[in-house]
């Protein structure tokens, strides 16, 4: 009987030992709540997505006639502006490179044609 006894009093000490601490259950129980939480909000914002682009398609398809090459146009327009700027910072980036390699400010990198010494015959 006693053999028994101490069976049962060490199955209760290795579940006590394993039981999880005050705050590992605070957490997994934060972490439940949060995930559950923004699990029903991203639910929320799906349905009034859908609602959205439902209301919203008859209208798009009345208006795409003139959307479509508005968009069209604005999307060239910003590429030509995007296109023209990055040119003007290339003319700008080598003016200012010839400017300093005339006025004899230029690096040349390690390994560069200037750096090397000629084999001796």
């Amino acid at each position: 009987m006693s053999n028994d006894r101490n069976k049962r009093e060490t199955i209760t000490r290795r579940l006590n030992n394993s039981a999880p601490s005050p705050r590992q259950t605070a957490k997994f129980l934060t972490a439940t709540t949060l995930g559950a939480m923004f699990l029903f909000l991203s639910g929320l914002t799906f349905t009034g997505t859908v609602i959205a682009l439902v209301m919203a398609t008859p209208l798009m398809v009345l208006f795409s006639p003139v959307v479509v090459p508005a968009g069209l146009a604005i999307l060239l327009v910003t590429t030509r502006f995007l296109f023209s700027g990055g040119c003007g910072v290339a003319v700008i980036t080598a003016l200012s490179w010839v400017h300093n390699y005339v006025q004899g400010k230029h690096n040349t990198p390690p390994g560069a044609a200037g750096d090397l010494e000629y084999p001796r015959i």
